[in-house]
């Protein structure tokens, strides 16, 4: 308590040092914030602050008080079911109101039984009952009405804690050591079993929901992962074997598990995602596919698009290695590399690059024979067979000869150092059209990259990643002509602003 010089001290030091509380309490050492606030609010409220503080009423009136003491008279004298009937008062009230009431009584009961209230016999029934284990301790004890410990408590009353609990009889005899060793065998071949059925199970699982090949290995797998098979597998083990066999913690098997239920806010971006990976031929990376999410005015930036297709596991195949060779030797003069590696054009037209690609299906082999404009890597022209010929080549060229026949623009065609190239009907064709040969260096394959460029993509996106060995040639030619003319109307290029060369082109006007 303080006194009223205390309170008034405190209270004008308060008002002197600009109402800082803080600054008050550290100069006087008391009072607490609340309590300076309080005292301030009073002495406002009154000009001057009360001499005494006011006695508390009492928080139970005298009738509450007489009805408990009555209770606990008539039921039994126990504080702990006057409270339960009663709700009120605390157990120190209470015990306070009965020690004042009834001083004779020393001890106040606070349990409904104790052991006491049970004669002896009763008790030595009961130790008898716990060692015959005719039913479980917890029933015996319930039976009685007590609690499991004091059932125990009566054991060692009356045999002494060093007694056995129980009287079980033992074997009369020990198993036979051969018998024992298989037991053990037994025993260690279930758990191996049961062990293998978990990996078996888990490495399924993750075949059929997450749809990756791990190659066995399941700590490949992230933490969201692991607890996608989890959730998946709960019904038929217990989430504590799985959780050791995949090594995750269970603060992250539950972190996980939140979120996973958490709805998913990228679900229509995921959706969208995998509608345009499948419909391009499988071959679009995060870039692309973030441009093609643009059209759709759908805006994430490419973090997100990467991570998203790492959850939905669309990933591109990577390529293999493998070329088709056209050189026949220095069958006649080559003409000079005019594009030396220049292979930027500022308008259609105007370098021309060509070349012979080989695919090997179980129904034969099959060979394409394009020409490439870099002004936007669209394909001019293209002629798709069973040989590589002559005859493919000039097909090829016949075709781009006539996109520019209205045209006074004479592009250049170059080349690598392929047979193809150098045969007279095709010096006839270039000589008549008016062309301009440039041949790549010997032995020189990035003298021509731009179009080894377009093969690689064609192979990648269109060829690996297919099964072709329920194709006939004439069905493949098919699957080949419809994803060159998917390449110039439909699939997007970043270098041209997310849009295909044909989309490029009419953009700029080029086209119709």
């Amino acid at each position: 308590m303080h006194t009223y010089e205390d309170r008034m001290r405190a209270v004008e030091l308060y008002i002197q040092l600009g109402k800082r509380v803080r600054a008050t309490i550290r100069e006087l050492g008391y009072p607490t914030k609340n309590t300076l606030v309080g005292w301030y609010r009073e002495y406002e409220r009154r000009q001057d602050l009360p001499i005494g503080s006011a006695p508390r009423p009492p928080k139970f009136s005298e009738a509450q008080k007489q009805v408990a003491l009555e209770h606990y008279a008539s039921h039994g004298r126990c504080i702990s079911w006057t409270m339960r009937a009663l709700g009120y008062p605390g157990r120190a009230t209470l015990t306070a109101w009965v020690r004042e009431a009834f001083p004779e009584t020393r001890t106040v009961s606070t349990g409904t039984r104790g052991p006491g209230h049970h004669p002896a016999a009763a008790k030595q029934a009961a130790v008898v009952g716990l060692y015959c284990r005719e039913e479980s301790a917890e029933a015996l004890a319930k039976k009685v009405g007590v609690s499991r410990p004091t059932l125990y408590a009566w054991k060692n009353q009356f045999l002494g804690a060093e007694a056995p609990a129980t009287m079980r009889r033992k074997k009369s005899a020990a198993l036979d050591p051969e018998i024992e060793e298989l037991e053990r065998q037994r025993a260690a071949l279930q758990r191996d079993i049961r062990e293998l059925q978990i990996e078996h199970d888990l490495l399924k699982t993750a075949s059929e929901l997450i749809k990756k090949d791990l190659g066995g290995d399941l700590q490949s797998l992230t933490n969201r992962e692991k607890t996608m098979l989890i959730v998946a597998l709960k019904n038929q083990y217990r989430p504590s074997a799985l959780l050791m066999r995949l090594r995750l913690a269970r603060s992250s098997y539950f972190y996980q598990r939140a979120r996973i239920n958490l709805e998913d806010k990228y679900l229509p971006v995921r959706r969208a995602m995998v509608d345009i990976f499948e419909r391009n031929h499988r071959c679009y990376g995060y870039r692309r596919l973030a441009a093609s999410l643009t059209r759709y005015s759908i805006l994430i930036s490419e973090k997100v698009v990467r991570r998203l297709m790492k959850q939905e596991a669309l990933a591109v195949l990577k390529p293999k290695r493998r070329r088709y060779s056209s050189y026949l030797g220095e069958i006649s003069p080559a003409p000079e590399n005019i594009i030396n590696r220049d292979f930027q054009a500022s308008a259609p037209n105007e370098k021309w690059l060509t070349d012979i690609t080989e695919f090997q299906i179980r129904a034969g082999k099959v060979y394409l024979s394009p020409i490439i404009d870099c002004f936007d890597g669209m394909v001019i022209s293209w002629a798709i067979g069973t040989k590589p010929d002559a005859g493919l080549a000039n097909t090829m060229l016949d075709a781009a000869v006539e996109t520019i026949a209205d045209s006074k623009v004479r592009p250049i065609i170059h080349s690598d150092r392929g047979g193809h190239y150098r045969w007279l009907g095709w010096l006839e064709r270039i000589n008549a059209a008016k062309l301009v040969r440039s041949m790549s260096r010997k032995a020189s394959s990035q003298d021509n990259a731009a179009c080894e460029g377009f093969f690689g993509r064609l192979k990648t996106e269109f060829f690996y990643p297919r099964d072709w060995r329920a194709y006939t040639v004439t069905q493949f030619i098919d699957e080949v002509d419809a994803y060159i003319r998917w390449y110039n109307e439909t699939r997007i290029k970043m270098s041209l602003g997310g849009r295909s060369p044909i989309e490029y082109r009419r953009n700029l006007g080029l086209m119709p």
